[in-house]
């Protein structure tokens, strides 16, 4: 024996359930779609792989058990928490999330702005449900708790371990409504893989994240909502009306989903050179799937006050835009420089 693996200590590694495919349930096996979502518990997840007490001692947590189309700020700000309660602790090495595929890429990237440790954290999932033939979340949950374990995932940022493949939380997005192998990173690709205990990592993330991040839980007041921050999409023959609206709504912030390089309909250009006239911050991202939004690039951003979302999605735009108004950073030079930077 090496004094290496005299010396091995088995990894504690928390899992928490909140609810998903991977936790669904249907009354014939046949079925992968029409099946109720987050119904299985996390003792029923963890039971349905043994293997994983080979990879790790758990400790498992069932924060919530929803359909994650359902899930809200609140649960993202009391995950946040847990999360960072958890890694706070020396006995825990890492840790691991099961979610419902939907929103998947925005829980990951808020837990990759507000996550205050260089442990590992990943999030998994699944695209057929629990009680399906040749269901999917099991392996994935084996490969996630696998990476968590790795002292070599830390300080990555948040990762996602799904089909193999291992995603960070910014470059992930959903782009298949029923494949197995349902998420890609389209501009900068997978950080690496996982499969039958081994891992290798092929890049590094680059953007600052976690430890590295400026945005604080603390500094948000748990007493009301996050800004309100919605999104709308330029489309051929668009009208002002939501714009008007939401403005009138009250939000602090609006995300638009141009076309092609983000640019945006001149009827809904003036409205959101109107909407920022009143204060409201107003983000340029693509509704394209891949890609960069250049600044100064298909609208006019230093003349209307408007923010280049570079590569982040209007998803992700919207988290990280919630989180700078959050901390009080409304004007457009300094949300830029947030976007540059994140």
């Amino acid at each position: 024996m090496s004094v290496d693996a005299a010396h091995w200590r088995r990894p504690t590694v928390a899992v928490l359930a909140t609810g998903g495919t991977i936790a669904g349930e249907a009354a014939d096996a046949a079925r992968t779609v029409g099946y109720t979502a987050g119904v299985v518990g996390v003792d029923r997840l963890l039971a349905a792989v043994p293997a994983l007490g080979r990879v790790a001692a758990i400790r498992a947590e069932q924060v919530a058990n929803i359909d994650s189309k359902d899930i809200d700020e609140a649960l993202w700000i009391t995950l946040a928490r847990r999360v960072n309660a958890l890694l706070a602790q020396d006995d825990i090495d890492g840790l691991v999330i099961a979610h419902g595929t939907d929103t998947l890429e925005e829980t990951a990237y808020w837990l990759h702005l507000t996550v205050a440790s260089a442990k590992p954290v990943v999030l998994t999932a699944a695209m057929r449900p629990f009680t399906a033939l040749s269901a999917d979340g099991s392996l994935n949950l084996l490969n996630a708790v696998t990476l968590a374990a790795r002292p070599d995932a830390a300080a990555r940022g948040v990762l996602v371990a799904f089909a193999n493949r291992i995603h960070s939380a910014r470059d992930i997005t959903k782009v298949s409504t029923y494949a197995v192998d349902a998420f890609a990173s389209p501009e900068s690709g997978v950080l690496g893989w996982v499969q039958d205990g081994r891992v290798e990592f092929q890049r590094r993330v680059t953007r600052a994240h976690t430890i590295e991040s400026v945005f604080k839980l603390e500094a948000i007041d748990t007493q009301h909502a996050l800004p309100a921050v919605q999104i709308i999409v330029s489309h051929a023959g668009v009208s002002r009306v939501v714009v008007d609206a939401l403005v009138d709504a009250g939000v602090r912030g609006i995300v638009v989903a141009g076309t092609g390089n983000g640019s945006i309909h001149a009827t809904l250009q003036r409205a959101l050179a109107d909407a920022r006239a009143r204060g409201v911050a107003v983000v340029r991202s693509s509704r394209v799937g891949s890609g960069h939004v250049m600044r100064n690039g298909a609208a006019p951003d230093d003349a209307l006050g408007l923010v280049s979302a570079g590569t982040l999605n209007p998803y992700k735009a919207r988290v990280l835009l919630m989180l700078a108004l959050a901390h009080g950073w409304s004007e457009p030079a300094m949300l830029q420089s947030l976007f540059d930077q994140y």
